[in-house]
């Protein structure tokens, strides 16, 4: 079980103004139902989508790494409800080769966690506070989060067309106890930023050997390296969460992300959210349409 460091507690009922952001620490979040899908992707070709030289894909077994997509419904935190969409590759962090599904259960020795690939979201100041401060590759998109009786699905579009669709089949039973910890690595400005958070939840898992969840991708410009990970049809695994609690950190950690040569495109920087207020409101919903045809 992991726990909530105890200087974050000590912050309880305090504030902070970061970018002009009022903050009620921790930076929390409650009553927020999410869905998990972990899928096998080719793991040589995922590295190309890794910056630096020290972030290495999660290896399962032969050159099989894992494709994450997480979607949760934020209900209550300090900037309004939103929704988040994170598609991102398991990965490890350090200068050596790790082994072979080991970091996955011995996560701190080799600073296993996520590469977040790509994070759409609802709102402006979403956008404003996770990118401006944890670097998170944050921009806003239009985005749903259906819950029905058998399935739980999301779908993410952007600039009129279909980015993503995943639909998850909804688990018999929710009842397993979640407590944990996850880093999430970033890449703005030209450095590698890396993320923690905290959550706990009530989850209903489904194991590898079913088709458990549906992954759809789409035309949009930003899913073409996805096309060519090599995804597997079947899910490693799936995971409902009815509802979660989550404590993002309010530390981070940054470093230079190198080259062997001087790179000639420049990195998003700062001015990418300098200009950005703090607007609550939601694009239209996704179209359905667009995933109908996309599957056809």
């Amino acid at each position: 079980m992991t726990k909530i460091p105890e200087r974050l507690l000590r912050q309880r009922g305090r504030h902070a103004l970061v970018d002009g952001i009022p903050f009620v620490l921790p930076v929390d979040s409650q009553d927020s139902p999410a869905l998990m899908a972990v899928f096998p992707i080719d793991a040589g070709k995922a590295a190309a989508l890794l910056p630096g030289t020290e972030l290495k894909p999660l290896r399962l077994w032969g050159d099989r790494g894992a494709l994450v997509v997480t979607v949760i419904d934020y209900r209550s935190t300090d900037i309004g409800r939103y929704i988040e969409f994170s598609i991102a590759i398991a990965c490890t962090h350090g200068a050596r080769t790790a082994p072979r599904l080991l970091p996955a259960l011995l996560t701190r020795p080799w600073g296993t966690g996520q590469y977040v690939l790509d994070l759409p979201v609802s709102t402006e100041v979403s956008v404003k506070g996770g990118k401006g401060i944890w670097g998170m590759p944050k921009h806003q998109a239009s985005l749903d989060f259906r819950i029905g009786d058998r399935t739980v699905s999301s779908q993410y579009d952007l600039d009129g067309r279909l980015a993503m669709r995943i639909e998850i089949d909804k688990p018999r039973f929710a009842v397993l106890p979640i407590s944990a910890a996850g880093a999430n690595y970033c890449a703005f400005r030209g450095m590698l930023m890396k993320s923690s958070v905290y959550f706990t939840a009530t989850a209903g898992l489904r194991l590898p050997g079913t088709r458990s969840a549906r992954l759809t991708l789409g035309d949009h410009p930003r899913m073409a390296p996805l096309h060519g990970l090599d995804i597997g049809s079947r899910p490693l695994a799936t995971v409902w969460l009815p509802t979660s609690a989550g404590t993002l950190d309010d530390h981070l950690e940054a470093w230079f992300i190198h080259f062997d040569q001087p790179p000639e495109t420049v990195p998003e920087g700062l001015e990418s959210v300098a200009g950005l207020g703090q607007g609550q409101e939601w694009p239209a919903p996704p179209d359905p349409a667009l995933a109908d045809r996309a599957r056809a």
